[in-house]
């Protein structure tokens, strides 16, 4: 093994450690061993993002690393000591950890090393890495590890670089690849499989060549992964910028037979005259929509199974003479709680998108629709979820492939669900009722009540602030005293004010909305 001779990347890192994860490091060093930082936050400085967590590498073992700071907790078989920092407020800070410097042997697992061995060379840990742009260690001069009479580190300022398998080069050139021999790594750890196309998602870069064969080649241990750690790794993907590439490129190299097999049905399948793309394409370019727009896992999700349905209800209309999908949206709810279910997502995000994907054809003519048939929708997803609902057909639509997000109609259904939403103005809204009326005023039910209470209510809608039980209890009695005409007089006065008050505001709601 080689070290590199050249830094590709300026590596004036430090000023980018927090002082917290310095503290660690510079504990172990005063004490007198080596410690770097490593994998994902090393990767992370030298693209200029900043790391997510931060894992030091060292030689010190456990018992030592534990011996040197106040709390810590070690409670696997892997060397991994947690320091605990108790007054840091950045969660990422809490715990920075410390693991030595090892070497690993026989996967029977596919997914976890049968030994550990604490090792005092560098290189024995940057060799069991998954990745070349993971196998890059940063730490100060002092830490110089010498391998025979050649530096296995690269100097440059006050710090060093441990970079022995060019992971610098292929940050610069936007590659994957394994530390190694893939299929080596890969029978180490089969989650590395997806790891790497999710890795490609989250940076952007490409699978190099010999990698992404050894994908296609060990796919099948993904079988014996847990759906635990599919799922999380399925998750960073479709949160991702690019979930459409990388769930493509996954298909490609028959890993996503392993995640969600149900989306390869789509794969191919020409849809009727409103799509321009394939069932498996809209889907893709549904959810890529909504990693577009910022939205959060429930909708991503929710976009990508919509019309996952659609190949086992496929027909062919001869009176239309094109496809057709009846109830795919109903059948699409079931085989996406099954899907969910078996990826172990939480019960209440797996509700919520079953329901959405079950009502995700809600979109008809607005001039017809009524706004009782709106509520119904509403009553049916849930007030919380309704607007959670038109972003879907916003993905929905995007991915048919047309350009425009928000057509004239559906901004109409946008205006009516805000009316369908909006508090009523009416009696209901006064601190008072005509159960207090006949309690404390000893009034007889009838229409006086109801004229005393609209009289009240051209008050409040005048005056909000006179919406308070004393001020209205002390007026309602003012009010008794009126004849029943004068009365009944205020009570009309008081309903003409709410019916204005409301086309007021269904104007207002309408003009939002940039519909008629």
């Amino acid at each position: 093994m080689k070290p590199s001779t050249n830094a590709i990347f300026d590596t004036s890192l430090g000023k980018h450690v927090p002082k917290e994860v310095s503290h660690v490091t510079e504990t172990l060093q005063k004490a007198g061993f080596e410690a770097y930082l490593v994998g994902g936050c090393t990767r992370d400085l030298l693209l200029g993002r900043k790391p997510k967590d931060w894992d030091v590498t060292t030689n010190a073992t456990p018992e030592q690393i534990i011996a040197l700071f106040p709390k810590t907790f070690y409670e696997n078989v892997y060397g991994t000591v947690g320091v605990v920092n108790e007054t840091v407020e950045d969660e990422t800070l809490r715990i920075i950890e410390v693991t030595p410097y090892r070497i690993e042997a026989g996967y029977s697992d596919h997914r976890r090393p049968d030994s550990v061995t604490f090792s005092t060379k560098l290189e024995d840990d940057l060799k069991r890495r998954d990745f070349t742009i993971n196998a890059i260690a940063l730490g100060s001069n002092s830490n110089t590890v010498t391998k025979g009479s050649k530096s296995l580190v690269d100097k440059v300022s006050q710090e060093t670089l441990a970079d022995p398998y060019k992971g610098q080069k292929d940050l610069k050139d936007k590659l994957i690849r394994t530390v190694g021999a893939p299929e080596d790594r890969f029978e180490e750890d089969a989650l590395r499989i997806i790891r790497a196309i999710r890795l490609s998602a989250e940076l952007g870069f490409t699978i190099n060549v010999e990698t992404a064969k050894a994908i296609e080649e060990k796919a099948p241990l993904l079988a014996k992964i847990s759906k635990e750690r599919i799922r999380d790794e399925f998750i960073r993907i479709l949160m991702s910028d690019t979930p459409m590439t990388a769930l493509a490129v996954a298909q490609k190299l028959g890993v996503l037979k392993y995640i969600v097999p149900e989306l390869e049905n789509g794969v191919g399948m020409e849809q009727n005259q409103a799509h321009a793309y394939t069932v498996w394409e809209h889907l893709l370019r549904s959810c890529q929509h909504a990693a577009d727009k910022k939205w959060p896992l429930d909708i991503r999700l929710t976009a990508l199974f919509h019309d996952i349905s659609k190949p086992e209800t496929r027909r062919w209309s001869d009176e239309s003479k094109q496809w057709t999908f009846y109830g795919h949206d109903v059948v699409g709810s079931r085989v996406a709680s099954k899907i969910l279910e078996n990826l172990r997502f939480p019960k209440k995000m797996s509700e919520k998108i079953v329901k959405l994907v079950r009502w995700h054809m809600f979109f008809s003519d607005t001039e017809n629709i009524t706004l009782s048939a709106v509520r119904r929708i509403i009553t049916n997803v849930g007030p919380e979820n309704i607007w959670d609902l038109m972003n879907v057909r916003v993905c929905d639509r995007v991915g048919t492939g047309r350009p425009k997000e928000q057509p004239y109609r559906l901004r109409k259904y946008h205006a009516m669900i805000d009316e369908a939403l909006r508090d009523p103005i009416s009696v209901g809204m006064l601190k008072i009722d005509g159960t207090i009326l006949i309690k404390d005023l000893k009034l007889t039910p009838g229409p006086k009540i109801g004229f005393i209470l609209l009289a009240l209510l051209e008050e409040v809608l005048e005056e909000p602030n006179k919406n308070a039980l004393e001020y209205l209890s002390g007026r309602a009695k003012e009010l008794i005293q009126l004849g029943d005409e004068e009365l009944k007089k205020m009570g009309e006065a008081g309903k003409e004010k709410k019916a204005m008050e409301e086309e007021k505001e269904l104007a207002e709601i309408k003009k939002r909305h940039w519909v008629k």
